[in-house]
């Protein structure tokens, strides 16, 4: 009986569940967030993109760097492991930060191994060069600097290329001393990846720790900004720049007072929109929520006097970095300037003109395009006016919607300032947008209502794309192609009989595609320069080198012919079939 009552003893001792009151309340209190875990999870699995690759390269060139990467990934096991693992808030805020580290390392090894830039990077470095000897940088063609793999070539629709330097001068700026120790196009790849890492590192500090490791793998995981910091892009410097002035938006003039916080902001925007041409289009939308955010807090005229302050900080920020450009040559400094939004460049990317340039044979307005891309943008700025309550907290990924529409519509627009999207998220919540003011309109008080004026806003960008996009082509093409070789075909030349169907005389280019890109320049070897209106000609092309290799069985190659004034495209397949003339 005394045995058994001991067991019984035993038995309730081990078997009483274990206490949940106060001694335990210290340690689950200290225990970091879930979703903080998971944020810290994803970042370290955002760094295994690309490192096999890295590696693999490293090994046939430089050890070393390989080593590095080797040890970087068993760091990236390490922190995988204590990211689901340590139990303190503290430790988990240094588990991100080793995060960020391996992250930093990885973006250096990848720039030593790849360095020497895409076009982007060829011309900054060499305005960069420019600047260094005292030469003009805007309105100066540098066609020796394209041609190369790694060196793409921007086409107009008029037929030629552009070889100019286009973008604000504030990176050739930072370059330009960089330039002058290592005289080449590093000089430029190095400018644009350590304001990456410096805008990564930025925004790490500014966000609240458990958003922290995002940041990380927006930025520098996945090897997707990094390639651009590698390619040179001046992009990259402005988002460095923004990073500052996205993170706590609302917070900008609170008070009536913009303090040195504000002034910073102020100077950050500024030196943003004097690297690249996207921080311009973020600008109206930030300016019209901060407004709304200080009006209501202000009142009108306080607001407005913040808000001409905060502008006034940013526009002679700008002035200052372009003056000395602009009184060398005004026109050729605003030709550049705004070079992007006027060159008339080929049509690429996947937004909303793919219709007309791979899907159909082409349009004859592609310029309507253009016209629905300012519409939404005006569209959307003056929604965010109206609704910003509602918007505001979007106001950093509303900018790149019109890009959607644009004939230039690659996804590089909106790819590189997403780190933005990431600082609106972390730290502007709907509460801050509670107060704002927004105009009062007579009868708008329902959602079907304040739905309806927000389809107004943007009905006039769809039309204007629905009309680019059911256009029919210019130009009914018949061809007739010219081969060379039996086993690997190619093409030397195509005649192709051109009937116009427009009113206007057109000056066709021709090029081929296969895919999304198209060639060089083919050559008018006959056939008038001009084609008159509803007229028919025949012209004999020649692809760029003499001939141009059809491609397998189960991939098309395409004929087009553009315009740039009106801006139109033709498309027609070119027939393997054909077979070349007996002499």
């Amino acid at each position: 009986m005394a045995a058994h009552t001991v067991d019984m003893g035993v038995r309730r001792r081990y078997t009483r569940p274990p206490a949940t009151g106060r001694p335990r309340a210290p340690a689950d209190a200290d225990a970091p967030q879930q979703w903080h875990r998971g944020m810290t999870l994803i970042a370290t699995i955002s760094l295994f993109t690309g490192t096999r690759s890295a590696w693999t390269q490293a090994m046939l060139s430089h050890p070393p760097v390989a080593a590095v990467i080797s040890v970087c990934y068993a760091g990236i096991l390490v922190c995988g492991v204590l990211a689901l693992a340590v139990r303190g808030r503290r430790a988990l805020v240094r588990v991100d930060a080793a995060v960020l580290v391996l992250a930093v390392t990885l973006v250096l090894c990848g720039y030593w191994l790849n360095h020497t830039g895409t076009d982007e990077g060829v011309l900054t470095a060499q305005a960069a060069n420019q600047i260094a000897h005292g030469r003009p940088v805007y309105g100066q063609p540098w066609p020796w600097l394209f041609g190369t793999p790694h060196s793409g070539l921007t086409k107009t629709m008029s037929g030629s290329a552009d070889y100019t330097y286009g973008y604000p001068p504030l990176t050739a700026l930072l370059a330009a001393p960089v330039y002058a120790l290592l005289h080449t196009s590093a000089a430029a790849t190095l400018v644009t990846t350590g304001a990456l890492i410096a805008g990564t590192v930025t925004l790490w500090l500014l966000l609240p720790a458990p958003w922290r490791s995002a940041a990380t793998a927006v930025c520098l995981g996945f090897g997707v900004l990094p390639g651009y910091a590698r390619s040179g892009y001046p992009a990259i410097v402005a988002l460095a720049l923004l990073i500052p002035v996205a993170v706590y938006w609302p917070a900008t003039g609170a008070g009536g007072h913009l303090a040195a916080s504000g002034v910073l902001r102020g100077l950050c925007l500024g030196a943003a929109c004097a690297t690249q041409q996207l921080a311009w289009f973020f600008t109206p939308f930030l300016l019209i929520g901060l407004y709304a955010v200080r009006r209501g807090e202000l009142g009108a005229r306080p607001a407005a006097a913040v808000l001409a302050r905060f502008s006034g900080v940013a526009a002679l920020t700008w002035a200052a970095v372009n003056v000395s450009f602009a009184a060398q040559d005004f026109s050729a400094w605003l030709h550049g300037l705004l070079l992007p939004l006027t060159q008339k460049a080929i049509l690429h990317g996947q937004g909303l003109m793919g219709i007309s340039y791979y899907f159909t044979d082409g349009s004859s307005r592609l310029d309507y395009y253009s016209y629905a891309s300012a519409l939404l943008l005006v569209g959307l700025l003056a929604a965010t006016l109206l609704f910003v309550r509602r918007l505001g907290t979007a106001l950093t990924v509303l900018p790149w919607l019109p890009f959607y529409l644009a004939t230039r519509s690659q996804d590089g627009y909106f790819l590189m300032m997403t780190p933005l999207w990431l600082a609106a998220a972390a730290t502007v919540p709907t509460s801050t947008l509670a107060s704002a003011w927004q105009p009062r309109i007579p009868r708008l008080a329902g959602r079907p209502a304040k739905a309806a004026v927000a389809l107004a806003l943007v009905t006039p960008a769809l039309l204007c794309a629905c009309i680019a996009a059911s256009s029919p082509p210019p130009l009914r093409m018949a061809l007739t192609t010219h081969l060379t070789g039996r086993s690997h075909p190619a093409v030397t030349s195509i005649t192709v009989r051109a009937a116009n169907t427009t009113g206007t005389a057109l000056t066709p280019h021709f090029a081929s595609r296969v895919g999304q890109g198209a060639s060089n320049w083919w050559t008018i070897i006959s056939g008038p320069a001009a084609l008159a209106p509803h007229s028919t000609a025949v012209y004999v092309v020649r692809p760029a080198g003499g001939h141009r290799a059809l491609p397998g069985a189960h991939r098309r190659m395409y004929l087009i012919a553009v315009t740039g004034t009106p801006m139109t495209i033709s498309t027609a397949r070119i027939e393997a079939t054909t077979r070349a003339p007996r002499r």
